[in-house]
């Protein structure tokens, strides 16, 4: 069958369609339930690729794992562990590892279909995967979560590959989760394989720029998207909720370009200041303290009042499910960037709409990350090294290039910027899918 070909005449299968699969629970899907409502939104601007549609709702493999480990007292504890592959049309799996308490499979199953969306956004050879492990990191010691790795990657060692599926850090995971996977999958077929991950250290085969760069890509989304909105970055009033990894690199990188950070929210807590919060200080805060709130210069105020802080723009960049119709209406900010995987629900978004607000969506917004993964891996095969100042240039291009791309998809069908992005990601999927055919 060619890409054009269409044998039922229909957008989809006559039979079988959305069938939820016998794993989840129809009555409470989890978070891959709202990535099917977004594939249902954009079916319809598919044409004849729609055909192939529910290959997008289906994961082509999940692997669910036992890990157990000896903790330090001597006893054994077991833990459960997944990886997914949602996509594998245009290239090898790609995406990171989460270790946290509420890991569902659901969850991973929303997260590797969203890598596979962003990947595929920004035009990077990769289709979507996703691990995670059930475990409150906080509650066992680095030996304990080296051996939690260890025997995690060992138990999926059969699907991961520098060609398969290339594994990197999320939440909770770090340059030292991934050493440790990257030395256990070495160890396990007999050669230093560092393609195997990304987010290394750079001394293992890393690079230079991985550590900012989701953070990064969500600046630079968010500089173009205020350059289309006539919204001045000097002065900008930013709202960050998250402050890891990408929600930290974000704000202090709006604030190094002028950009006044208002209101941070963590798991800790949440602070506000209408004269601005220095970030850097702020991490060296919650490094000293632990948490937070009781910063020199702020207020704590609680995290519902986080939502109706007055700012410009607002950045969720901690979990999914976190800007629903319950706080939607608060938001004051014109624009929204997520940093997070799946920050807000579909009818939350309909409601920012209806009120104007522009929202640049999180498979766009952060996809700086696995762009400098992908630069990672290059950079392994070929076992040589670009500058941190190449590294960024790069990065800058392709998302400042895919934005505007992208931007002009949304402005031709007058629909949203998160409807856009899944047009032109799931065409670009289902037209690899329908020219490789089905095998055998």
């Amino acid at each position: 069958m060619t890409a054009t070909q269409d044998p039922t005449n229909s957008t989809g299968p006559k039979s079988g369609a959305h069938a939820i699969p016998s794993y989840l629970d129809p009555n409470n899907i989890g978070p891959y339930e709202i990535y099917l409502e977004q594939v249902e939104r954009v079916t319809p601007y598919l044409g004849k690729l729609a055909y192939w549609a529910e290959t997008l709702k289906r994961p082509k493999r999940i692997l669910v794992v036992d890990v157990p480990i000896h903790l330090d007292d001597g006893t054994v504890a077991h833990f459960e562990g997944y990886r997914v592959q949602h996509n594998t049309s245009r290239g090898p799996a790609k995406g990171g590892v989460r270790y946290h308490q509420d890991v569902t499979l659901s969850e991973v199953m929303a997260l590797s279909a969203w890598m596979t969306v962003k990947n595929a956004a920004v035009n990077l050879p990769y289709g979507g995967g996703k691990g995670g492990i059930r475990i409150d990191p906080r509650k066992y010691s680095t030996g304990e979560l080296e051996r939690l790795t260890r025997r995690y990657t060992t138990e999926i060692g059969l699907i991961i590959g520098p060609e398969k599926d290339i594994p990197a850090p999320d939440v909770n995971t770090n340059p030292q989760t991934m050493a440790w996977m990257m030395d256990t999958y070495s160890m396990n077929v007999g050669r230093t394989a560092t393609g195997v991950v990304t987010g290394k250290p750079v001394s293992l085969g890393g690079s230079l720029g991985r550590g900012d760069a989701t953070g990064r890509g969500v600046f630079v989304t968010g500089a173009e998207a205020m350059k289309k909105l006539g919204m001045p970055m000097q002065g900008a009033r930013v709202a960050v909720q998250g402050f890891g990894n990408v929600g930290e690199a974000a704000a202090r990188i709006f604030h190094e370009h002028g950009a006044k950070i208002v209101a941070i929210q963590d798991v800790t807590g949440t602070i506000h200041s209408d004269a601005g919060i220095d970030p850097k200080a702020a991490l060296e805060h919650l490094r000293r303290t632990g948490k937070i709130t009781d910063m020199p210069g702020t207020e704590e105020i609680t995290r519902d009042e986080f939502w109706g802080v007055d700012c410009d723009v607002m950045i969720p960049a901690a979990l999914e499910k976190q800007i629903t119709l319950a706080n939607a209406g608060q938001i004051r900010a014109k624009l929204i960037v997520e940093g997070a995987n799946g920050p807000t629900i579909p009818a939350a978004d309909d409601l920012l709409a209806e009120r104007g607000v522009t929202v640049v969506p999180d498979v766009l917004a952060n996809a700086g990350g696995v762009t400098v993964s992908y630069f990672e891996w290059v950079q392994d095969f070929s076992s040589f090294f670009w500058t941190e100042d190449e590294i960024n240039k790069r990065l800058d291009r392709i998302m400042s290039e895919a934005f505007g791309s992208l931007w002009d998809v949304k402005e031709r069908h007058g629909v949203t910027l998160r409807t856009a992005v899944y047009i032109v990601a799931c065409t670009r999927v289902l037209e690899a899918r329908a020219l490789r055919g089905l095998y055998p």
